[in-house]
């Protein structure tokens, strides 16, 4: 009996240390690198997805350091160990970066042609030709997908569509309404939706990567159960995606 009550004596001494080295090891920054979404992940740090990983990270104590690039680049510093994590990445998309338990929003994936095209579903788009932008793999994630192309920019999508250079852009529906907002006759097209992708941060196979992607995870079961993202994404006026939690 008195080896056990040393020993709880022992665990209790060390107990606080051993919390105490482990909050010092995390780091008080996390790097991010994303494209600019407008009203999302902008480049000026303003956006739905940047005041939901604040909420994530911040409270923890851990500040966001957030540089604007484009995807693929984002992608290559997270490889490279220049960055904690990239955002907006598709669950498991690459096999040399980690990705968390949670994702932290869902993208509303969209398929914008001209109204006098068939309307399309996921089952019929393989009978398309379409497009989207280079880096994003839509071809991974939407069934039947065979003609596609990939695009350096969006300025061109309008005229691809308008000239039947592709029968359908896909993306996510920020980004679409952006496209239809550059058309000169917006009602000549139409946009479906055909998936819904959950996004996740996708980080570096690093330490303070791995430390920061547990923190990650655990604050992300925290806010969802109690409820307190939901605040966020009424403001930017956009579904809210963990209901099914």
């Amino acid at each position: 009996m008195a080896r056990c009550g040393l020993l709880v004596m022992m665990l209790a001494l060390f107990y606080p240390l051993a919390q105490a080295e482990e909050a010092a090891t995390m780091p008080s920054v996390i790097h991010l690198a994303s494209e600019d979404w407008e009203d999302y992940t902008a480049a000026d740090g303003h956006g739905l997805g940047w005041d939901v990983l604040r909420k994530v990270f911040e409270p923890a104590g851990v500040k966001l350091d957030i540089r604007t690039e484009p995807y693929l680049r984002s992608i290559g510093l997270a490889q490279r160990g220049e960055i904690d994590a990239c955002v907006g990445s598709y669950k498991d998309e690459l096999e040399d970066l980690l990705y968390p338990h949670w994702n932290f929003d869902t993208d509303h994936i969209y398929a914008l042609g001209l109204t006098s095209t068939p309307v399309p579903t996921p089952q019929t788009l393989g009978d398309y030709r379409l497009a989207w932008v280079r880096g994003y793999d839509y071809q991974k994630y939407l069934p039947n997908v065979v003609h596609y192309s990939e695009v350096l920019r969006r300025t061109g999508i309008v005229s691809m569509l308008t000239y039947r250079r592709v029968d359908f852009y896909i993306d996510a529906l920020t980004e679409v309404d952006f496209v239809l907002s550059r058309a000169k006759d917006p009602s000549q097209f139409r946009r479906t939706h055909v998936a819904e992708l959950p996004l996740y941060l996708c980080f570096a196979k690093t330490d303070q990567a791995r430390a920061l992607m547990a923190l990650f995870d655990q604050r992300m079961e925290h806010l969802v159960k109690s409820g307190e993202l939901k605040p966020i994404f009424e403001r930017w006026r956009q579904p809210y995606p963990f209901n099914a939690h």
